[in-house]
């Protein structure tokens, strides 16, 4: 069976920094209250640029730093749950800007853990002969779900993209998946879709992120250190062989936890929620090209990808460099 190797990474975020103290000019809330809580700092937002515009900035990094031609792609999978349109999907909308007219192109919705379950449909579509190479791409303008009147939320969210490029490969690359849905905690984190409204009924949705933050709190913190071992488990390494684990950015606190049940040393969990808040589906692609640009990631390196969230859903992926 063919190898899958990430080729390629790239990342976008709007030039608008929202910081906590900017936050507290409009809700009740501090820096102090929301850092001690979450890890958060600072976020960005966009002052206009949409799903779409966020995602084909990150596409064209990603494909340069992968140096193949857009003609090459096969496939294009976006995860979002904040897309610009119902239809034409993001991903259409990524292969017209980019020129890739050969690819495949749709969504995929499975919000925090998007980009984990989009990357284990592309590494299956190249492993079973359906394509060669794949861009997969987590994208997120949350700002546009958000209450920015209830603090227990608004605080959380930012606007960003992550994008990476995959290919068949003779070398070890992106290995075992475990990728979980669990529906009957969906009540959890919910944000409506549109009214249904016709000629027979007359309904409002809700249409912004509501979250049992408590739930969702010991979701990842049980769900989520056993889809480690369990990734773990079904490779031929230990979890000390494991060189880099990357956590979606939800809340400082979630991560320790995780760290802490997995006796994982601090250095080896990297963390940017600090700067960025939680991008949902593209806070891991955002946190694998920063690491790829700062040279923290270098060939031969293990990592653990984990991804959790609305649902409820989680996805863990182990990758070689």
């Amino acid at each position: 069976m063919k190898n899958v190797r990430i080729i390629g990474t790239g990342s976008y975020l709007p030039d608008n920094i929202v910081s906590n103290d900017d936050l507290s000019s409009f809700v009740e809330t501090s820096d102090e209250w929301i850092s001690s809580r979450t890890g958060i700092k600072n976020r960005r937002i966009t002052t206009g640029e949409g799903t779409t515009d966020l995602a084909v900035k990150a596409a064209n990094k990603a494909v340069e730093s992968s140096k193949i031609n857009p003609s090459e792609i096969d496939l294009i999978l976006v995860a979002t749950i904040s897309a610009d349109n119902f239809t034409p999907s993001t991903a259409c909308e990524v292969q017209k800007e980019i020129e890739a007219d050969n690819a495949m192109c749709f969504d995929i919705n499975a919000a925090c853990s998007g980009f984990i379950f989009a990357l284990n449909t592309a590494t299956a579509y190249i492993k079973a002969g359906l394509a060669k190479n794949a861009l997969v791409i987590g994208v997120e303008v949350l700002s546009r779900l958000t209450d920015w009147e209830d603090r227990r939320t608004c605080v959380l969210f930012g606007d960003g993209s992550g994008a990476v490029v995959i290919s068949e490969s003779e070398e070890e690359g992106i290995g075992n998946f475990e990728c979980k849905s669990l529906g009957k905690l969906s009540e959890y984190l919910v944000c409506g879709g549109s009214d249904l409204k016709n000629p027979y009924v007359n309904k409002e949705s809700h249409k912004y992120i509501k979250m049992n933050g408590q739930e969702v709190f010991k979701f990842a913190c049980s769900y989520v250190p056993k889809g480690i071992k369990n990734v773990i488990k079904e490779s031929p390494y230990n979890i000390e062989d494991i060189d880099y684990f990357v956590l979606h950015q939800a809340n400082e606190r979630i991560i320790n936890s995780i760290a802490k049940r997995l006796k994982i040393d601090q250095e080896k969990i990297f963390k940017n929620i600090s700067s960025y808040g939680n991008t949902s589906s593209a806070s891991v692609p955002i946190a694998l090209d920063e690491m790829f640009k700062k040279s923290i990631l270098k060939k031969g390196n293990r990592i653990i990808i984990a991804g959790f969230g609305g649902g409820l859903t989680y996805g863990v992926a182990m990758i070689t460099i």
